[in-house]
């Protein structure tokens, strides 16, 4: 085991989360885990070890379907940070079998490949639309007039909110996803409650109206879900509804600028690109695993693991570092090169095992379509200014990105 320098992992300097990968190397150089005291974390930065541990079943989630916080030593979150850990504790990602397996199960029911692959004209007439006013426009904000009103629109198309109420979504989701980041600041929950309550009442609502008159949506698919006399609890609809918002778009709102970012930085990819349409699938795949989205992901260790020699005892937690996993040289040649033509891409940006993502293909038409429809309309797209990084480590993401269409 090796203790990480503040060179090599620090996840609140700027230089580290302006380029991260190169510390990453330097922590794969250093051995398969280390102990990172700022977060009383085990850190994990090689591919085999972080694919094996999304599979491993003595890690999981939460561990309070199997302990206490005190039988796991650790302490209760605040009483006034419940709204957000009651809305976070009954999503499917936070939770483990046999509860996670019955709410994904029914879940599934609604949110079928069908249901996904049904969307796919609109996903790419309004990418079209999207992308038609960028250029009419000379350019713009690419976040912020494409990549994030797509995913945004399409969620909650998919869940049948009126168009009318999806103005307070993405700024409830980036509140709610703050808690997510290391060592989240008192100011940071606060926000986070205050969306997860308001958040929750708005669907608490909507569920209510789905309930007297169902429609052709995913919150009515999520009422009429069952199984052997199971059925979601109201808490669990609202759960999965914000989870699918949070996950769903956060995700593709950074891919899509992280990746038009790399692109852009990449000129001869970009060229290829460009001249062949067909490399699209390929490309969306190759810019996840290059500059992944979520960096890192974490665990509590329910039963004593032991990784090269190195025992992890129960009750403390790993992080999974993505980011350092797509580059690891032991699975994917030349990391560090953006190759859209890269066949061999086992990446984990969707992670793996039973938290494996369940929008995943629906993100992939989403990336697709954004894409397509900015090759096709936008040829001359270019970068106009330098854009900054986020302040954020396990969501990378740009606090934008000024293109121009000449």
């Amino acid at each position: 085991m090796a203790a990480p320098s503040a060179l090599a992992f620090d996840p609140w300097d700027p230089a580290f989360l302006a380029d991260p990968y190169p510390a990453y190397a330097e922590l794969r150089a250093q051995g398969r885990v280390h102990r990172y005291e700022p977060t009383n974390q085990w850190l994990v930065p090689h591919h085999a070890d972080v694919s094996a541990l999304l599979r491993d079943r003595r890690l999981g989630r939460t561990y309070q379907h199997r302990f206490t916080h005190d039988d796991f030593g650790r302490t209760a979150p605040p009483p006034e940070h419940e709204p957000f850990h009651v809305l976070n504790d009954h999503g499917m990602l936070d939770l483990e079998p046999p509860d996670h397996t019955r709410i994904r199960r029914l879940v599934s029911k609604a949110f079928t490949p069908r249901t996904v692959e049904r969307l796919k004209p609109y996903v790419q007439q309004l990418a079209g639309e999207l992308v038609s006013g960028l250029v009419e426009a000379g350019g713009g904000d690419l976040l912020t007039d494409v990549a994030e009103p797509l995913p945004v629109a399409v969620i909650a198309e998919m869940l049948g909110i009126p168009e009318s109420d999806r103005a307070p979504l993405r700024p409830w989701s980036a509140d709610i996803c703050g808690m997510y980041e290391l060592n989240p600041s008192q100011e940071t929950a606060t926000k986070a409650v205050r969306a997860s309550v308001e958040f929750s009442e708005y669907l608490r609502e909507l569920i209510a109206a789905r309930r007297k008159e169902p429609g052709d949506d995913l919150i009515s698919g999520l009422i009429e879900a069952h199984d052997e006399g199971d059925r979601l609890t109201e808490q669990e609809m609202i759960s999965t509804a914000v989870l699918l918002l949070n996950a769903g778009h956060e995700a593709t709102v950074n891919a899509t600028v992280n990746g038009w970012w790399a692109l852009f930085r990449n000129p001869d990819q970009l060229t290829a690109l460009r001249a062949d349409h067909s490399l699209v699938p390929s490309a969306i795949e190759e810019l996840m695993r290059y500059d992944t989205p979520l960096q890192l992901f974490e665990r509590w260790v329910l039963d004593e693991i032991e990784i090269d020699g190195t025992v992890i005892p129960r009750g403390t937690e790993i992080a999974m570092l993505f980011g350092s996993a797509n580059h690891d040289p032991e699975v994917f040649d030349a990391p560090d090169r953006l190759d859209l033509t890269r066949t061999e891409n086992p990446h984990i940006s969707f992670s793996a095992g039973i938290h494996y993502c369940i929008g995943a293909p629906l993100a992939r038409i989403e990336l697709a379509a954004s894409m397509t429809a900015l090759l096709e309309q936008a040829p001359t797209l270019s970068l106009a200014a330098e854009p900054e990084r986020k302040p954020n480590f396990v969501i990378r993401g740009l606090e934008g990105l000024s293109v121009e269409v000449r």
